[in-house]
């Protein structure tokens, strides 16, 4: 089995993990985006389909339209109050702080979290760090200040590239705006990093995750999928 085989499995099984541990008939639960977190969604559909009460909150077009397809209902941000949020992470630190937004969908999966009276982080061993900042963390910017804030950012932090499809056109959220992705190196304190560059003005949000949001964080392993024991 290919290495990236393997991993869709670890993924999978987290996804599964996480979405039987923690919902229950009638749950409202926000659902993540990307390739972790899509698993998570598939779990749900099959609960929805032998005639679980379920409904969603979608973190992204891609998790909405996955839902649809899948005979997953929705409901608006708002709408209902979110008992669990389920997703996945790029980093997540020793103290639970987290890197999101390789997606492009950081903003509306932080309102999701926020929202959610709990907050589940679905990942694989790799996913795991001592601190943040060996991913870019993505900074999503109303695009007609992008590069004013590429500029700002660039002045304290070097290494800041405006995200691009396929290398020519600029990335857009499902928000219609940029993201800048942004090398910071090890993050000593992300609470002020992303306060600091949320009061830049064109920043919308950042992909840095304070420590308290994290209510759970699940990794699935060659041994099975466990439960980090939470931060001192």
């Amino acid at each position: 089995m290919s290495l990236t085989a393997d991993t869709d499995v670890l993924k999978r099984a987290v996804g599964f993990s996480a979405v039987d541990r923690y919902v229950r008939s009638g749950t409202c639960l926000g659902l993540g985006t990307g390739t972790t977190a899509r698993w998570a969604v598939a779990r749900v559909a099959e609960r929805v389909a032998r005639g679980e009460e379920i409904v969603a909150v979608a973190t992204s077009t891609a998790t909405e339209r996955q839902c649809r397809e899948l005979g997953i209902p929705l409901v608006a941000l708002g709408e209902r109050e979110i008992d669990v949020a389920i997703d996945g992470a790029d980093e997540v630190a020793a103290d639970w702080s987290l890197t999101k937004g390789a997606g492009g969908a950081l903003f509306r999966e932080k309102a999701v979290a926020l929202a959610a009276r709990a907050f589940v982080v679905i990942v694989t061993p790799e996913k795991l760090v001592e601190r943040l900042g060996a991913f870019p963390t993505p900074v999503e910017v109303v695009p007609f200040a992008a590069v004013t804030v590429a500029c700002a950012v660039e002045a304290a932090h070097p290494g800041v590239r405006v995200r691009r499809r396929g290398g020519v056109a600029p990335f857009l959220t499902d928000n219609g705006n940029a993201i800048l992705d942004c090398a910071f190196g090890p993050i000593d304190d992300p609470a002020a990093l992303d306060a600091a560059l949320r009061a830049i003005h064109g920043v919308v949000a950042t992909g840095l995750f304070p420590s308290g949001l994290t209510s759970v964080v699940l990794v699935a392993d060659a041994n099975g999928t466990r439960e980090l024991p939470e931060p001192h």
